[in-house]
């Protein structure tokens, strides 16, 4: 009895820091580039190789085939951020640090019951990426008054319950509701607030939290070719959020933000009875996201987009993303598994469109990554992970129109996370 009552507050405690801590950053634009502490350490591949009940995030087949299991984890992600203005006629160049928010706490859980030997229940919660700036001093493009405080912040929690199934000893399938919840502000936009830039003047900034929810379905499928060779295939529908009011004038299509759509192909291959190695490529339908994928100023001059919030609105001219993740993890004795891992994605930010983007310079391409867990005597299984981003700039080319004072909007980052998690089987 005393040993029930102490998983259910155990279990209590990491639902609750799942869903309480934030996932304000951005790595494969703002996704995360892995799920799970385990798959995070092997460079985010994982959807041919499950390890974890964190593996709905990547592929819902993979929840039958790690069994009866609960994950919950935490970390610290540390984004560092730069950006300038060069040769604007009213500014001239001006270097801004939008670092004033640094570090973020990362949480997620996962739970999952096998029904039957062949037919699995879970669900996992995690966030799944987001934007961040907070500058010190702010960018007097986008407001009038320079000692307005200035930045957005966007965070995105999924909680998806996962129905998974065994066809036989070779293909495993599942499918999970995506149930998302979104929480966003902006300040210091002060400029747009008005009806040359906006259609619902009133609603850009200033208007503190807003938050949004949706649902989308992800599905997978897991086979093993041969005893040393699996497959995966996962896809997510987009994710239909309900609108941000508050901010209905400065996001398309009166305040939408829809989840993008994505999908992808992994490979892993035991390369000796130790030694595995994954491989996954995923795509990332940013473009698909009017308020996203729509490009900004520039178009908006051109007559090619309409006002910030019109159906056809400004955005911040993402494009899609490819994702090349591959991992290896070798178990080095029967207590500890090693783990190494790269990413590499394409990038989301054109040079054109660097200036809206001052808010979201989600401009990150390569990671490296570290893990490893460690088999403890209760059973249990303690990971740590950790990831560097390495630096990556983006100067603009015909950033800043002339209206604006012209000049150029240059953007950079670098980043590094460290986590660690808890795993163990449950009966």
């Amino acid at each position: 009895m005393m040993k029930r009552t102490a998983r259910r507050t155990l279990l209590a405690s990491a639902v609750a820091a799942a869903l309480t801590a934030p996932a304000a950053h951005a790595t494969v634009g703002y996704f995360q580039h892995g799920y799970g502490d385990r798959a995070k350490a092997m460079g985010g591949a994982g959807i041919a190789y499950p390890q974890d009940a964190i593996a709905a995030a990547t592929n819902p087949a993979g929840m039958v085939l790690v069994g009866d299991r609960m994950d919950f984890g935490t970390g610290i992600f540390r984004p560092v951020r730069d950006t300038d203005i060069v040769g604007n006629g009213s500014l001239g160049t001006v270097d801004y640090d939008p670092n004033n928010d640094q570090n973020f706490p990362l949480a997620h859980f996962g739970y999952n019951r096998m029904m039957s030997p062949n037919l699995s229940f879970g669900v996992s919660i995690y966030g799944n990426g987001g934007m961040n700036t907070s500058y010190e001093k702010p960018v007097l493009l986008f407001t009038t008054n320079p000692a307005a405080a200035q930045g957005v912040d966007l965070m995105q929690l999924f909680v998806a319950p996962t129905v998974a199934w065994k066809f036989n000893d070779s293909h495993a399938f599942g499918v999970s509701l995506v149930l998302a919840y979104q929480r966003f502000k902006a300040n210091g936009l002060d400029r747009f607030d008005n009806n040359t830039f906006s259609s619902a003047q009133g609603f850009v900034t200033n208007k503190g939290y807003d938050s949004s929810t949706g649902a989308g379905v992800r599905v997978g499928w897991i086979g093993q070719l041969t005893p040393r060779v699996s497959v995966g295939v996962t896809y997510a529908t987009k994710t239909f959020m309900s609108e941000f009011d508050k901010y209905k004038g400065l996001f398309a299509e009166g305040g939408d933000f829809d989840i993008p759509a994505n999908y992808g192909i992994g490979f892993a291959f035991k390369a000796t009875d130790r030694t595995t190695v994954a491989l996954d490529v995923m795509r990332i339908l940013y473009s698909d996201v009017k308020s996203v994928g729509n490009p900004g100023i520039n178009a908006f001059q051109a007559g090619q987009v309409g006002r910030l919030g019109a159906s056809n609105g400004m955005g911040f001219g993402w494009d899609d993303v490819t994702a090349v993740k591959i991992g290896v993890a070798h178990q080095y004795s029967s207590r500890l598994t090693l783990r190494a891992g790269f990413t590499h994605n394409t990038q989301p930010i054109p040079s054109s469109e660097t200036l809206f983007n001052l808010l979201a310079p989600g401009v990150i391409e390569n990671h490296v990554t570290l893990g490893a867990t460690w088999k403890l005597n209760n059973g249990g299984e303690l990971t740590v992970s950790y990831f560097h981003a390495f630096n990556k700039e983006v100067n603009g080319s015909g950033s800043i129109p002339a209206s604006f004072g012209g000049g150029e909007a240059n953007l950079a980052m670098y980043q590094d996370a460290i986590g660690i998690s808890y795993g163990m089987p449950i009966k």
